[in-house]
């Protein structure tokens, strides 16, 4: 079993608090995504969990057992960094099979499980090569094999992607997706990248701060955001977020609008002059200033749309996609 359960754990580098009293509970096989800005904390509530970070107060359950004085190495749990942590000088094979060794784990069972583990993630016609031989996201399988091959409880992943190109970083979402999927293992990933999050996650928990904002599977917090930070902090472009008179108008302090649910029409009621349109082949993002309403409004229209910089345009609002936000940021 992989669940992981956080009571009341807070976490102070001297004077200085960074993670208030949080609870959590992650289940069995879950796919876990800790998601915000620099800074919200997100790396050091995974590194608490790891063992890596001592708990200044509260409790971490591992698999039903207090973990909050177990050593990292005595957790069940395995680490992928977003170096690599590879040793130049081994062989794939050995980069791998490194924690069992260290484990004095007998050769034939180190064998065993490393070939398993270069079969799952492609990596068999590789393992002789050393790191330096190797992409970087061969390198990067490389790291989570070495994961693999200590049969934890659960998987920890702290921005592996960031080191990698645009495209390398959509195939190994798709990979790290595709192992979750295999093994059915517990994972929880650390990323900036709210595109990551919706894409991989059964759960995303959003933070600011160090405070947990909300806790959902991506289309929950992607359709009912629970206060504004969320709103516009998970999508891509992120929502439209208006305050003033129109918001008055729906007896909201903000409302908000993706740009999915707003049309470039012929008499809509907002009117403004097209900045940036963004073509994107199936889809144009288009970018509206001078609207009264917001600094910058994102239209998402059909991608053979014909708006160019100076247009003006008039826009539309599906407003059975509003939505409601009171003056302290909550959904009304």
């Amino acid at each position: 079993m992989g669940t992981i359960t956080l009571n009341q754990v807070t976490k102070s580098f001297g004077d200085v608090q960074v993670i208030p009293p949080l609870d959590l509970s992650i289940e069995d096989g879950e796919f876990v995504v800790f998601v915000g800005p620099s800074g919200c904390g997100k790396s050091t509530l995974l590194r608490l969990i790891a063992g890596l970070e001592d708990v200044t107060s509260g409790e971490i359950v591992i698999d039903g057992r207090p973990a909050t004085e177990v050593p990292p190495a005595r957790r069940g749990l395995a680490m992928v960094f977003q170096s690599y942590a590879l040793y130049p000088h081994m062989s794939v094979r050995k980069n791998i099979a490194f924690p069992l060794r260290m484990a004095k784990m007998d050769k034939a069972e180190q064998d065993r499980r490393v070939d398993h583990a270069a079969r799952i993630l492609n990596l068999t016609d590789y393992l002789d090569r050393r790191p330096g031989q190797l992409s970087g996201g061969q390198r990067q399988r490389v790291a989570i094999g070495r994961a693999i091959v200590r049969e934890p409880q659960a998987f920890l992943f702290d921005e592996p992607l960031s080191n990698l190109d645009a495209a390398l970083r959509v195939g190994m979402r798709m990979e790290i997706s595709e192992l979750h999927a295999q093994l059915a293992t517990t994972m929880v990933y650390v990323t900036h990248d709210q595109v990551e999050a919706m894409t991989m996650a059964d759960k995303i928990v959003v933070l600011r701060a160090g405070h947990i904002e909300q806790v959902g599977t991506p289309l929950d917090l992607y359709h009912q955001p629970r206060n504004v930070f969320v709103a516009g902090f998970i999508g891509s472009p992120t929502m439209n977020l208006i305050e003033g008179p129109e918001a008055a108008k729906h007896d909201a302090h903000t409302i908000g609008i993706r740009p999915e649910h707003v049309a470039v029409t012929d008499d809509g009621p907002w009117q403004g002059t097209v900045g940036v349109a963004e073509h994107l082949g199936s889809d144009t993002f288009v970018h509206v200033h001078g609207t009264g309403l917001a600094e910058t409004l994102t239209v998402r229209v059909p991608g053979d749309i014909a708006v160019r910089h100076g247009d003006a345009v008039r826009l539309t609002p599906d407003l059975a996609c509003l939505h409601r936000f009171g003056d302290d940021g909550l959904r009304l």
